[in-house]
């Protein structure tokens, strides 16, 4: 959901989420932030060993069918709109509030006169790293810290931080409506029950989304700050009674111990960044982490799965890299694996795509 999405670590001066996730990265490299404070951090370092503690068997049989370059575009609606990019800047509108903050990815040209722009509600300045040192300037009215936000009918808290980001991430709305509708399906069919794993969290908009949609509901973020933003919106969205486990933990630890207890989850989302570092100081580098974490991750499917998806912010790589390490992880699983990127239509007349992040899904052959 974004970045701070922040894959269930804090974020190297390293968005998901959405929202992204937490820091993810710093503003040139990732998007979305995760940590429990704003304070710079060390770097991990490049070479170090991954910590694997579970010795997997290696997977054998025919690789899912691939689906690419599949590309999922988020339109402009009641909820959202990305009203105009360029300059390295974009101009949104979340609800009836327009934001305009920093986007390395719009190289291009503005469409819309700079007045429109200065007209903003709310206008990010300052450094643009996501180690916390921009600010937020309000043009026409003085303006807290959080205000409200809607996603597909479920209310939650935007927040105006000092790495720029909002507390979600609009282009994974679309993994959300096929996470919603998977699960609702599933239900209707009589799999009872549906659960769900939502590793690097951040403010838990896919989350709620799920626990609304009916599954039961793990969410797991390695940021204080990020699971007590999580919590609040449950509050805010009228989920209290909902089946949430909110973890604070670090992601490969925490799916670690899953698998040891022998748990098993039907729906499975990850939204890792690129560096960063567990709440015990354990050291997550994406390249060299994230294909044990595949591992687990197919290690913690039931029987009946329903969903796997991945989400990478502002690597320096392709979807066909995704693609491949998903297929290689999910070996004799047999369903397809689509990957892609997840990009932004912009509002009016003429408008372009603004890229955001890669992705890969894999659903089952049954689903």
């Amino acid at each position: 959901m974004a970045r701070a999405r922040r894959p269930g670590h804090h974020t190297d001066s390293s968005p998901n989420g959405a929202a992204s996730r937490g820091p993810r990265a710093r503003p040139t490299d990732a998007p979305r932030p995760q940590g429990d404070d704003d304070a710079p951090r060390t770097r991990p370092a490049i070479g170090d060993p991954p910590v694997r503690a579970l010795d997997l068997p290696r997977p054998t049989g025919p690789r899912p069918v691939p689906r690419e370059p599949v590309i999922l575009t988020v339109e402009p609606s009641a909820d959202y709109a990305l009203l105009d990019s360029g300059a390295g800047e974009k101009l949104e509108r979340y609800g009836p509030l327009t934001v305009r903050r920093p986007e390395n990815q719009a190289i291009w040209q503005k469409r819309l006169p700079e007045a429109t722009w200065d007209a903003a509600d709310a206008i990010f300045t300052g450094d643009t790293d996501e180690e916390g040192t921009g600010r937020w300037r309000f043009p026409h009215e003085p303006r807290g810290e959080t205000w409200p936000l809607v996603q597909d009918g479920v209310d939650y808290l935007g927040r105006f931080t000092s790495y720029r980001h909002v507390g979600v991430f609009p282009e994974q709305a679309v993994h959300w409506r096929s996470t919603e509708a998977a699960i609702t399906a599933a239900l209707a069919g009589g799999q009872h029950p549906v659960r769900m794993l939502n590793l690097f969290g951040y403010t838990g908009v896919a989350s709620l989304i799920g626990a609304r949609a009916g599954a039961e509901v793990t969410h797991v973020d390695a940021s204080k700050k990020a699971i007590a933003w999580a919590r609040e919106n449950q509050e805010v969205a009228g989920l209290e009674s909902s089946p949430i486990r909110w973890i604070c933990e670090d992601a490969v630890r925490y799916a670690e111990r899953e698998v040891k207890r022998g748990s098993r989850y039907d729906v499975i989302l990850l939204d890792p960044p690129r560096f960063g570092r567990g709440p015990k100081g354990e050291v997550w580098q994406l390249f060299e982490d994230l294909p044990y974490l595949l591992s687990l991750t197919r290690a913690l499917l039931s029987d009946r799965p329903l969903l796997v998806i991945l989400t990478a912010y502002s690597i320096r790589a392709s979807f066909y890299a995704l693609s491949a390490l998903t297929g290689e992880a999910f070996r004799g699983l047999g369903g397809t694996a689509e990957s892609g990127e997840l990009v932004i239509r912009e509002a009016g007349d003429e408008p372009r795509l603004l890229s955001t992040s890669l992705f890969c899904r894999w659903t089952p052959d049954h689903v």
